[in-house]
């Protein structure tokens, strides 16, 4: 009877390993939930979503209908389009009214208004989030919005602060373009990086 008691014992120290990572991994789950970041990620994305559909209904609604009564238009910009080639119902008189209608019928078109509605929402849209991070960072004095500048050697994109690039490790000084042909001066360069905390000369 060892041999059954040895496996009752196997069974339930499985068991017992199996509710613990069962525990383990919902204790995880829930400070990953918690967690004050994920909270301002959703919460990031929620505003940013009433912008763009702030913005979105802007353009649509108020800007447009506007641009629209200019003499060359006579139409609403998402309806203007060239008709690229005809469907089997094409009006020779009058063309199609709609896009939907020159789509419905099969016809090949280019809806170039669709797109200028698009890009100036796109364009609504950042400038909006720009003007917002502007602001936020007046209030907070926290800066969200980094400049950067392009790294002389490798052309990468880096913070304009910064003291070295983080893609090819050379010094923004110009210590770089200096002559570093005898020993001495590779010697004095080296001298010169900062070293870490703690860390003898």
């Amino acid at each position: 009877m060892r041999g059954l008691d040895d496996s009752t014992e196997i069974i339930l120290r499985t068991g017992h390993k199996a509710q613990e990572q069962v525990r383990h991994a919902w204790d995880g789950f829930i400070n990953f939930a918690a967690r004050d970041n994920v909270l301002e990620v959703a919460l990031g994305l929620i505003i940013a979503n009433a912008f763009t559909q702030v913005v979105t209904s802007f353009v649509s609604d108020m800007v447009l209908p506007i641009v629209s009564l200019l003499p060359f238009l006579n139409r609403n910009m998402d309806q203007k389009f060239a008709v690229l080639s005809k469907g089997p119902n094409y009006d020779q008189l009058n063309g199609y009214n709609t896009l939907f209608q020159a789509r419905e019928d099969g016809a090949l078109v280019l809806a170039y208004g669709a797109f200028l509605e698009t890009a100036l929402n796109f364009l609504g849209v950042s400038l909006t989030l720009y003007t917002a991070g502007r602001v936020y960072m007046l209030i907070f004095h926290d800066k969200i919005i980094k400049p950067t500048v392009r790294c002389p050697y490798c052309k990468q994109y880096i913070s304009e602060s910064a003291l070295r690039c983080r893609h090819c490790s050379s010094w923004q000084d110009g210590r770089e373009d200096e002559p570093r042909s005898d020993k001495s001066s590779r010697q004095e360069l080296a001298d010169d990086e900062p070293r870490f905390a703690g860390e003898s000369p």
